[in-house]
C-alpha cells in the first residue's frame, strides 16, 4: 500500500454538519481498501482565484494509506460530489 495525501476545497457555504458528512464519506470510502491515518480541517480560506464563483473555500487535508486502484475511484467520488469545489489525490515519497 501506498502513503498519499489528499487536499479538498469544499463550498463555503455548507453546514458544519454537512461537511463533517463529507468528511465522513470520504473516510469511509478510504478506510474500504485503505486506512486514512489524519484528517486535518485547515478551516476556511481565501482562494487564489474564483472557483465556481467561490472566493473563499474550506479546506480538507487527508493522509491515508491505500492501494492505487482506490485513488480511482475515490476522484470519482470527489467529482461527483456537487459540494466539492477542486480537489488533488498526491502519493508521498517514502
Amino acid at each position: 500500500m501506498n502513503k498519499y495525501e489528499s487536499v479538498v476545497i469544499i463550498n463555503p457555504k455548507l453546514e458544519e454538519e454537512s461537511i463533517k458528512a463529507l468528511i465522513a464519506k470520504f473516510s469511509d470510502l478510504i478506510n474500504k481498501d485503505g486506512k486514512v491515518e489524519s484528517v486535518d480541517e485547515l478551516g476556511l480560506k481565501k482562494l487564489a482565484y474564483e472557483i465556481k464563483k467561490n472566493k473563499e473555500g474550506y479546506y480538507i487535508v487527508l493522509h491515508f494509506e491505500a492501494k492505487p486502484e482506490l485513488i480511482a475511484e475515490l476522484e470519482r467520488v470527489y467529482r461527483i460530489t456537487d459540494e466539492v469545489i477542486k480537489f488533488i489525490v498526491i502519493k508521498e515519497e517514502e
